[in-house]
């Protein structure tokens, strides 16, 4: 989904405009109930994993399924990363084809799904498809960032959750990216006591050729301004940044823009990993990408919890 943001989504308060659009949300969530009562769920002969999310974009899905298949690569099964297809998600299809080699897209879930039992997969990883009832799940993982949390905590329009805290009571891992946070998981814990809380954090991989070197940093994600932080916390100077719609589509305008501001402030350029897949095809020189590893503390017992739901 190509947006910016709305700032009173971030408010941890009902401001006017969310308030003026309670009624549109109200709207949504009847219509997505109406969805869930109709549909008919299908059930596979082998585990479905999935990794989503209720707050709208930038939570660390797609990397969490890529560690999520490394891990269950090391348990001697085969899996297989099913994403839905959208023409302008083609960024994270393509990162997740560059880690894993191991990856299946189709308008149909059920088509890839099915697709990916022809080629012998035995453990299908849903990357996004919280929201999708159609397909019955072994296991549902959910993502949250410390930074945003669940927003104002009201549903699309008013707020950026996707679906209300509610949607909880069937998810059994939450995966949080940051530090340790009791209060959240007390809130979490009252919708369901007894889902599993892990944590995670991202590490930057070749930092130190960026050091001592001055930065136009650009992120077309769900929060740029997560990049952002994280270039500041690993002491990366960055003098200027710019945020683009999540997904963004980059033209050679773009980047011949982008090159004139670095050129004329006499700065480097600096973008993630997705962002760099999206406009690779364009070929051009001199901008760098933060190449990230995630760290999921307690592994062990994450790679434990997995196990529970594959035979």
């Amino acid at each position: 989904m190509k947006l910016f943001k709305p700032k009173f989504w971030a408010k941890d308060h009902l401001t006017t405009f969310s308030l003026l659009l309670l009624p549109l949300s109200f709207i949504v969530k009847l219509l997505f109930l109406l969805k869930i009562t109709i549909t008919t769920k299908t059930k596979f002969d082998l585990p479905i994993i999935c990794v989503g999310n209720i707050y709208i974009g930038g939570t660390g899905k797609t990397p969490l399924s890529i560690k999520i298949f490394e891990i269950i690569s090391r348990l001697k099964r085969k899996p297989v990363i099913i994403r839905k297809f959208y023409k302008d998600h083609l960024d994270e299809i393509n990162l997740i084809e560059n880690k894993t080699k191991n990856i299946i897209t189709n308008r149909s879930r059920k088509k890839a799904i099915l697709y990916g039992i022809n080629k012998n997969f035995d453990t299908i990883i849903l990357d996004d498809g919280f929201q999708d009832y159609s397909i019955k799940k072994n296991l549902n993982i959910l993502c949250f960032n410390e930074k945003q949390l669940i927003g104002n905590g009201y549903t699309i329009p008013s707020g950026p959750l996707r679906q209300s805290l509610s949607s909880i009571e069937k998810c059994q891992i939450i995966l949080f990216n940051g530090k340790k946070n009791k209060n959240f998981e007390s809130k979490i814990k009252k919708i369901n006591k007894n889902i599993a809380f892990f944590y995670f954090k991202y590490e930057p991989i070749n930092i130190t050729k960026f050091k001592n070197k001055n930065f136009l940093a650009f992120a077309g994600i769900g929060n740029p301004d997560n990049f952002f932080s994280l270039l500041y916390k690993h002491k990366i100077k960055v003098k200027k940044k710019i945020s683009f719609p999540d997904h963004y589509q980059f033209s050679k305008k773009d980047l011949d823009n982008l090159v004139s501001e670095a050129k004329k402030n006499n700065l480097k350029l600096i973008t993630t990993e997705k962002d760099f897949f999206r406009f690779k095809k364009l070929k051009f020189k001199n901008i760098n990408y933060l190449a990230i590893k995630l760290k999921l503390y307690d592994e062990k017992n994450f790679t434990n919890h997995l196990k529970k739901y594959l035979p």
